[in-house]
């Protein structure tokens, strides 16, 4: 399939190399210029395992892509998908002005019968403002609208990518069903699952998820607190909760807290 990634940022880019490892077609689209011409060249600046191999073998089969031009990298693709940066506003709130900025900017350019796919972290309503938006540039344009949020590992990205534990997929209608079926069939063939729902649902998925593993991670480092005060040791604590299938031990070790660039931020968005 002939398909478009807009963002090189890491879901980005790993999304559109792993894209075209399983045969799709793929153009990247970016605003960095300077970005684009080191990876046109095969040179990767985030560092991930097997990432630049990927790169590589993409720019080397003529199935991977780089450019500046959106609109000329959507005009023939039959799914784009929607990859930049939703990064926290002062308020706490998503910052969505990359995503609805490269709507407008491509929705003059995509073809008839296009799919566009969410891959970016968003609030519950961005996938169907994005429909609005491109249904009131083209009134005559039929089109598909999807949500597909990403659960990559930092470390882990590639692998997470083409082996996940879980796809999660919101379209509209069958349509939009079979084509995003079409776009990892290769990855469904292995027997990856699929949670195919509604886009709003598909977009709280994510939310939820991220938060409810912050939520683990909080809860333990309270124990830790208490054990502290009464003289009880917490991994045993977290040992003895995970014996219950229905917690297990994951995000049960205490430390300093969580981080990193998604749980803080999708917690203040959700």
């Amino acid at each position: 399939m002939r398909l478009a990634v807009v963002g090189t940022g890491y879901v980005g880019l790993v999304s559109g190399a792993c894209l075209a490892e399983i045969g799709h077609d793929v153009v990247c689209v970016d605003v960095d210029a300077v970005k684009v011409e080191l990876l046109s060249q095969g040179t990767v600046s985030i560092f991930e395992p097997g990432l630049r191999g990927l790169v590589g073998r993409g720019l080397e089969s003529g199935r991977l892509r780089f450019t500046t031009s959106l609109v000329e990298a959507v005009a023939d693709r039959e799914v784009v998908f929607i990859a930049v940066g939703t990064p926290a506003g002062d308020d706490g709130a998503a910052d969505l002005s990359q995503v609805f900025g490269v709507t407008e900017e491509m929705a003059p350019a995509l073809a008839e019968g296009v799919m566009v796919v969410v891959k970016s972290t968003v609030p519950v309503g961005t996938s169907a403002a994005v429909e609005a938006r491109i249904r009131e540039e083209r009134t005559d344009l039929a089109f598909e609208i999807g949500s597909n949020p990403e659960f990559l590992r930092q470390g882990a990205a590639v692998a997470d990518f083409m082996h996940p534990d879980r796809l999660v997929i919101g379209t509209r209608s069958y349509r939009g069903e079979q084509i995003m079926r079409h776009v990892y069939q290769p990855i469904l063939h292995e027997g990856a699952p699929v949670l195919f729902t509604a886009v709003e649902t598909s977009e709280l998925i994510k939310y939820a998820a991220n938060s409810f593993l912050a939520t683990k991670l909080a809860f333990i480092n309270e124990m830790a607190d208490l054990c502290e005060r009464v003289g009880a040791d917490v991994n045993e604590v977290a040992k003895g909760m995970s014996l219950d299938d229905r917690i297990s031990e994951k995000f049960l070790a205490a430390g300093p807290g969580f981080g990193g660039s998604c749980l803080p931020k999708d917690i203040q968005a959700l």
